[in-house]
């Protein structure tokens, strides 16, 4: 059965290098992004993709955002390469590759249009990568508004890969997260809480063509879904310095049926079929797409496309959902024949 893995990481050459001019040397996450072959390398790429059957990858640029440090023209730059890079792998390999997407810096609200429009008009992206905060800032902000319009125009969907570093704490008397629970526990919530501010915004009925992919199955919304609906429809309730209750008004549906109606997950769960399956059960079947996430697993690159294919084929489904799962959702979403 063939098999369109749509959230896989690489960095281009000519990114790549362009990348480490920027940023300098690389450390914690982005050192290890380095560390792993297959981000670089396209004969290991191929060799691990070879072990799948009928399996193909939609290329995504890895972290860190590429407005992350740098000046708006670096920005701009570092954006343009990704794309372009990207865009000469799916050329030259098209049975691999059949489309990728690009990355923008949502730091610069009109490059990220141009950037985005030009990916996907001319260079056959199918959607953008942002991240669930823009240095620090929440997507909601009135200045991100100009990107969601433009990609509602263009008819592509939005992936939201978490951000979230050490920097951010467990708790209020430290200064850096421990363990690196910023990631195990930080990144989920960093995708739910992005979805939640989107929902809140009213920002999708005023544009109700936006389509968002979240990753790793979700973040926590599935999990708690007594929360996020019976919970929000008591908005208000337990705040004292804002009235949120006329929001809930204001809103054109309840605030459970937006994050059902908008948003799609993923299934890298590291190959974990409980989280998958309260993905289903929370989204549905048609809001939930193959994805494995690799290259980012302790054998740099078939654990978690394995774990993840073990997890939804252990999955009691027809072999029609399992089709939608693998590739047949994923090709009506973003347009891929």
């Amino acid at each position: 059965m063939r098999k369109l893995d749509i959230f896989t990481h690489i960095w281009p050459k000519a990114f790549h290098e362009l990348l480490l001019k920027q940023t300098g040397q690389m450390k914690d996450m982005h050192r290890r992004s380095e560390a792993v072959p297959m981000m670089t390398n396209l004969d290991r790429r191929f060799a691990v993709m070879d072990m799948f059957d009928e399996y193909q990858q939609i290329l995504s640029l890895a972290s860190p955002p590429p407005d992350v440090v740098g000046t708006r023209e670096a920005w701009r730059e570092l954006s343009r390469a990704g794309s372009d890079g990207m865009a000469e792998l799916c050329q030259k390999y098209p049975d691999r590759f059949p489309s990728f997407i690009a990355s923008v810096a949502m730091r610069d609200p009109e490059g990220a249009v141009e950037e985005a429009t030009r990916a996907i008009q001319q260079l056959g992206a199918c959607g953008i990568q942002i991240y669930s905060n823009v240095s620090g800032k929440p997507l909601d902000a009135p200045e991100f508004r100009l990107v969601f319009k433009a990609m509602e125009s263009l008819g592509k969907p939005i992936w939201i890969h978490p951000a979230r570093t050490a920097t951010f704490p467990d708790y209020q008397t430290e200064q850096v997260s421990q363990y690196e629970i910023w990631w195990t526990f930080g990144w989920p919530y960093e995708s739910s809480a992005a979805q939640a501010r989107i929902v809140f915004s009213k920002m999708l009925d005023e544009m109700p063509g936006l389509k968002f992919i979240i990753h790793h199955a979700g973040g926590m919304v599935p999990f708690f879904e007594g929360r996020v609906g019976p919970g929000w429809d008591q908005l208000g309730a337990r705040t004292s310095s804002v009235d949120y209750k006329p929001l809930l008004k204001e809103l054109k549906k309840r605030p459970l049926d937006y994050f059902k109606t908008f948003f799609y997950a993923d299934t890298a769960t590291f190959g974990s079929k409980a989280a998958l399956a309260c993905a289903l059960d929370f989204y549905g079947i048609e809001h939930v797409l193959f994805a494995s996430d690799a290259p980012f697993d302790p054998e740099g690159g078939p654990m978690y496309i394995r774990e993840t294919i073990k997890a939804i084929d252990a999955l009691d489904i027809s072999k029609e959902d399992r089709e939608k799962l693998y590739y047949k959702n994923s090709c009506k979403l973003l347009g891929i024949k």
